[in-house]
């Protein structure tokens, strides 16, 4: 667990995606039957504080050219709390805008591995403070208010599982649970252990603290939405136990949920969803969008 998703992760996934966003790989522009011409909106601020970073509080934005009224889904890149940005995500957000969806890539602020940085909850603020403002600017580039999404791998898909479990994160920014319409994790993270040296430098070694940053723990019968979780077969040790967990104990709450088991490990599950279209995970996403919009 102690390399959980290092840079070697960043590294694999900007050489995997590269090839596409300079057009000689699945991602070069398309104008397949159905499908969108992308624009993209890059670098908008979602903090307006004067304090705010100039580079992490920060998001892209992919729409579906000509499309009204379109849903829009959220991404929260994975690195361990530590690294990534949304740079490396713009073949991602190509992917779901040609579908009809509109996608903001976002930066979030980062712990360091040495302990200094931020430290939880300032992750998941930020990401409650982005998801504010796509909420209030959705209409803005043609998108709906009313049909936002919320996914993340990795941390990522810690951050957006806890938001959608957590209701305090969205609250302080003026939003609910019941502004998300659907949520969808990949190789995330769902209980926080301070028995590992990595989590213990990003949320401290308080048991009861480790337990609130655990989307598992806020896990209750009150109405949730809808939930696809996914992992790989080869994926990191613990993710395959904490996904089946985290998906039993939302089922056992009657929450709509559906986990997915893919042949594939922790860096090819985010590749292939990002990079086609017809990846099955990829279209697992666009018909549960479709579905609850």
């Amino acid at each position: 667990m102690n390399h959980l998703e290092s840079d070697d992760m960043i590294h694999r996934i900007a050489a995997a995606l590269l090839p596409a966003l300079l057009g000689a790989g699945p991602l070069a522009a398309q104008d397949k039957a159905g499908t969108y011409p992308v624009e993209k909106h890059l670098n908008l601020a979602y903090n307006p504080a004067k304090d705010a970073d100039p580079v992490r509080h920060k998001l892209d934005l992919y729409v579906p050219k000509g499309a009204k009224d379109f849903p829009v889904m959220m991404f929260v890149h994975g690195g361990a709390w530590t690294s990534g940005n949304k740079d490396l995500y713009a073949a991602l957000g190509n992917t779901f805008a040609q579908q009809g969806i509109g996608t903001a890539v976002i930066n979030y602020r980062l712990s360091n591995r040495n302990g200094t940085g931020v430290k939880h909850p300032e992750h998941v603020r930020d990401v409650a403070k982005a998801f504010a403002w796509v909420k209030a600017n959705a209409g803005k580039y043609g998108g709906s208010k009313d049909k936002l999404f919320v996914s993340g791998h990795s941390a990522g898909g810690h951050l957006v599982s806890l938001l959608a479990t957590d209701e305090q994160y969205l609250k302080a920014e003026g939003c609910s649970v019941a502004d998300i319409k659907g949520v969808m994790t990949v190789s995330g993270v769902y209980t926080i252990s301070n028995l590992f040296d990595r989590f213990q430098n990003i949320f401290g070694t308080d048991d009861a603290a480790c337990k609130a940053a655990s989307p598992i723990t806020h896990v209750t019968a009150a109405k949730a939405p809808p939930f696809l979780i996914a992992y790989g077969t080869k994926d990191f040790p613990f993710l395959d136990q904490m996904a089946e967990q985290f998906g039993k104990k939302l089922k056992d709450c009657k929450c709509d949920t559906k986990v997915m088991k893919l042949d594939r490990d922790h860096y090819s599950i985010i590749i292939r969803l990002a990079a086609s279209a017809d990846d099955e995970l990829t279209r697992a996403m666009v018909e549960l969008i479709k579905k609850e919009r």
